[in-house]
């Protein structure tokens, strides 16, 4: 027999603005499309206004007391709206966990490497996961465990914060560190 997938109901999203006649609040303080005050004034007052200029009433500002709302052609509004969120999007930092994992048996050589792996995901702003990982006999020297991964944060020259202390999990110690 075949299996049936429901489909996913659409649903609409709520505008962001009410608009026109969708404005509750009897009095809304008025700003025309050129970006002058024009005051205090009823609901339909403004919708008649803006309705003259061929535009729409928009409540921009709807948490303050009266209202503040724009004549403006809404779908122009909502186009400049979405235009700005994609632009304070791209504008933000993303700031990503780097991993460094290191071994009870790790060379000099090898740790000093790591640490400035670490150094550089530092300076770049990314916050650093190191893990030591403890592989069967391994796991009865843990106090050792603790001290090593203790050791190599401390001979992290970059300024950072811890951000989670040394913590156990199944297979070895952890901690993350953050730039200052």
């Amino acid at each position: 027999m075949r299996r049936r997938y429901k489909k996913k109901s659409f649903k609409p999203q709520k505008p962001r603005y009410r608009v026109n006649e969708y404005i509750q609040t009897p009095v809304v303080f008025v700003v025309d499309e050129s970006g002058e005050k024009l005051g205090e004034m009823e609901v339909s007052k403004a919708i008649e206004i803006a309705k003259e200029k061929g535009l729409d009433l928009v409540e921009v500002a709807p948490n303050v007391t009266p209202p503040v709302c724009r004549i403006t052609n809404y779908g122009k509004f909502q186009y400049m709206q979405s235009k700005q969120d994609r632009l304070k999007k791209a504008k933000q930092k993303k700031v990503g966990t780097k991993g460094i994992r290191l071994g009870m048996h790790t060379d000099e050589h090898d740790l000093n490497f790591k640490k400035k792996q670490a150094e550089k995901f530092l300076t770049k702003g990314n916050k650093v996961r190191i893990e030591l990982r403890l592989r069967g006999r391994e796991k009865a020297y843990q106090d050792l465990a603790r001290e090593k991964l203790q050791s190599f944060i401390d001979n992290i020259d970059i300024l950072y914060k811890i951000e989670d202390n040394i913590k156990k999990f199944p297979g070895g110690f952890s901690a993350t560190i953050a730039p200052k």
